[in-house]
């Protein structure tokens, strides 16, 4: 492999997690090539939390997602949560985030500047490859549910607060209305048809003046690739680990997950400030801090599943929830402690930190 002059790691694949390696990998000098493949769907509407924004303006700049920037004037503000869940009352909690559609989250990302090294030439070393939201050389998916979302564009009716996200279980599944601007947005509906989540509703259904078809259609329930990573290649971005919307931010664990992958794949090519280090440890190490994110995320998801409803769809999932929270931990109770910690752009050795 080849260090900054050359394409050491190949990236096959798009989105944010793509973006935020091929960044992460500049910063590191490790020479890199693309290969982006087809676009795909943009998901209706992203809704961009503290975390996600922090390490997006980290990456991309610290304008990216203002919504008094002219550049992203596409963002909207939201200022509030309010959840509805179980019997009890709407419970309002601050909220610093922005809405914007998957299309526009997808345009306000820069692949990084200098522009990526060639390919690597024929009969170079093979390039160490990361696969983002493609095929994966072993595509075995290991899902932790199965919570369908309806996506549906919505009027908000008079009188709506255009500012909040509104978060609403019924007996049949759960409701998520994000306003995209003062009079739209976009109700996903997970468990059930809209028409029939909205039949149950108290506090979703005021606040919408007219909804449309749904015009798409994906699953919301955690999954992870059962294998990550191979000898010379590394999953990452959604289509290697994705969390459930009601829990998780996607758009940050897409990043974090990029981040990481990048300071993999920098260790094993070897970058500007370091000697190329033994494959079979990071990965491994890589593994585990993917699974270890997946047990805290499983964990936060299981009391909203135990405690949205009592009927069979409630039920299922809480313990799909459980099942995968006692699957990730006995995975990780046979692996060693963390032998790297990610310093910056890059992983050392733990023995080695003061």
């Amino acid at each position: 492999m080849t260090g900054s002059g050359g394409a050491a790691v190949l990236i096959r694949g798009r989105g944010v997690a793509a973006l935020a390696a091929q960044h992460t990998l500049a910063a590191n000098g490790v020479g890199f090539a693309v290969e982006p493949g087809p676009a795909r769907g943009a998901a209706p509407v992203v809704m961009l939390g503290e975390q996600a924004l922090a390490l997006l303006r980290d990456l991309f700049g610290p304008s990216c997602f203002q919504p008094s920037s002219g550049t992203f004037s596409g963002a909207h503000a939201i200022e509030r949560r309010i959840v509805r869940w179980g019997q009890g009352e709407p419970v309002t909690v601050p909220h610093n985030a922005v809405a914007v559609t998957g299309a526009e989250l997808l345009s306000g990302l820069a692949p990084p500047v200098p522009a990526p090294a060639p390919v690597c030439a024929e009969g170079s070393a093979q390039a160490f490859t990361l696969y983002a939201d493609t095929a994966v050389p072993e595509p075995a998916l290991r899902l932790f549910g199965e919570r369908e979302a309806a996506a549906a564009p919505v009027t908000l009716a008079a009188g709506a607060d255009a500012a909040a996200v509104l978060i609403e279980a019924t007996p049949l599944g759960w409701l998520f209305l994000i306003p995209l601007g003062a009079t739209h947005g976009w109700l996903l509906a997970v468990g059930a048809e809209p028409d029939a989540l909205l039949g149950h509703s108290r506090l979703v259904a005021p606040a919408i003046a007219s909804a449309g078809a749904v015009e798409a259609r994906f699953q919301t329930a955690p999954r992870m690739l059962d294998h990550l990573t191979g000898p010379d290649w590394l999953a990452l971005g959604s289509g290697a680990l994705a969390f459930d919307p009601l829990c998780g931010d996607g758009t940050a664990t897409a990043a974090r997950g990029g981040i990481l992958a990048a300071a993999v794949a920098s260790a094993i090519a070897g970058d500007c400030a370091t000697e190329s280090l033994d494959p079979a440890p990071l990965l491994r190490h890589y593994r585990a801090m993917l699974i270890a994110a997946l047990r805290r995320h499983l964990a936060a998801c299981l009391p909203f599943y135990r405690n949205g409803g009592s009927g069979a769809w409630w039920r299922a999932q809480a313990e799909a929830t459980a099942a995968g929270h006692d699957w990730c931990t006995q995975i990780l109770a046979a692996e060693p402690e963390p032998g790297f910690v990610l310093r910056g752009n890059r992983l050392v050795a733990r023995d080695t930190v003061g």
